[in-house]
């Protein structure tokens, strides 16, 4: 089988030329103008960054795509769909907000901003999933669907369910409506261990499904019945007190995303963007961000999403640590286990190597690939 074509470019840019200038070059020359987008409505899904975050995606790089689209006959619209947990994205009145305090607006990209599962999370498509293991249906954001072309825009970094968010997080676990992400998350439910549980609730207050209360002694336990198992707890945590039991869940969750990625992008023209800078150790849906677990890598397009997350997290694993991030902190505790893995040395208890085997073997694409640098 022919290998899927990645290209490359790196983050240098000498004077007379930048980096906005690199990243149009990169995707013409990695055929973006292959698909015919002449009157076409062209989604553009990227995360608009939760406010209070600072590693998302400039806006500056989405209008470079936006404008792309344009000169190719296209109508390009920015798009991503509401979130489960609390926060400033859970409906499309404040998510639209959001963006537009994060500098994504007409304006600022040249093109508009929809929400694609609607007001309040519910406007979706079931769309059926060819070769899917765990979904019948996937449920995906109108708007995306009702688009003619789709184009995901992907900041790749750490994530603490899924090892690292990618393009097939962007997309699968992105595009999905409220009760989609439900679906993608309902199997890995965390517990509390105890013994470190501090009391801080920082937890609570990330727990969109009031799930979460505290004991007499004030540590927290799980209602396993309102859990619906998106892993935001997980994160918020600073002392390591909340766990998966099920070391099943993560990779069950990783292969309905990949189910998902391709309810979204099956049977119509596709292109995918990642860079990978400021690879944070977690999701940029926190409303705030730690420190790069390691150096900026540089820009990758690829018509295959799934060859795409491999040459992205292949780059990654070759890097060396940043000094004082948490995944510093993390192999310098006692105990640490090297996984010679850089996203499961900072989060042990995920792993993301299931998600690319699955989508490979239900056709979203392909792990191996050949890098062409620009």
């Amino acid at each position: 089988m022919e290998q899927s074509k990645v290209y490359f470019s790196d983050l240098r840019a000498p004077v007379g030329t930048n980096l906005l200038r690199k990243l149009e070059k990169l995707i013409r020359r990695a055929g973006i103008g292959d698909i015919d987008m002449e009157k076409k409505l062209v989604a553009i899904k990227l995360h608009f960054g939760e406010p209070g975050n600072l590693t998302y995606l400039r806006p500056n790089y989405a209008k470079v795509v936006a404008d792309v689209v344009k000169s190719l006959g296209g109508v390009p619209f920015l798009t991503d769909c509401n979130t489960l947990y609390p926060g400033r994205r859970k409906n499309a009145l404040e998510h639209m907000e959001a963006a537009y305090e994060n500098g994504f607006s007409p304006f600022s990209t040249g093109c508009h901003v929809i929400i694609g599962d609607g007001l309040r999370g519910t406007d979706d498509v079931e769309v059926p999933v060819e070769g899917a293991e765990y979904i019948q249906t996937a449920k995906i954001g109108r708007a995306i669907m009702d688009a003619d072309v789709f184009i995901s825009l992907t900041h790749f970094k750490g994530h603490e369910a899924t090892g690292f968010g990618g393009a097939i997080k962007n997309i699968g676990m992105g595009c999905g409506s409220r009760r989609g992400k439900m679906e993608q998350h309902n199997a890995g439910k965390p517990l509390v261990r105890q013994s470190r549980c501090v009391g801080c609730r920082r937890c609570s207050r990330e727990c969109g499904q009031d799930a979460i209360s505290y004991g007499e002694d004030g540590k927290a336990g799980i209602d396993q019945e309102k859990c619906v198992g998106c892993g935001r707890c997980i994160g918020a945590c600073n002392f390591d007190a909340i766990r998966t039991p099920d070391d099943a869940a993560n990779a069950e969750l990783n292969r309905k995303m990949a189910e998902y990625a391709k309810a979204v992008v099956q049977d119509r023209s596709q292109f995918h963007i990642s860079l990978v800078i400021d690879i944070s150790p977690y999701c940029d849906c926190h409303d705030g961000n730690d420190t790069p677990i390691l150096p900026d890598v540089g820009m990758f397009a690829s018509f295959d999403p799934v060859a795409l997350d491999q040459a992205c997290a292949d780059a990654c694993l070759k890097l060396p640590v940043m000094p004082g991030s948490l995944l510093d902190d993390r192999m310098h505790e006692e105990g640490f286990v090297d996984h010679h893995d850089h996203f499961i040395n900072t989060t042990p208890e995920a792993e993301w190597e299931s998600c690319l085997e699955h989508a490979e073997k239900i056709g979203l694409g392909s792990r191996s690939y050949t890098l062409i640098t620009v």
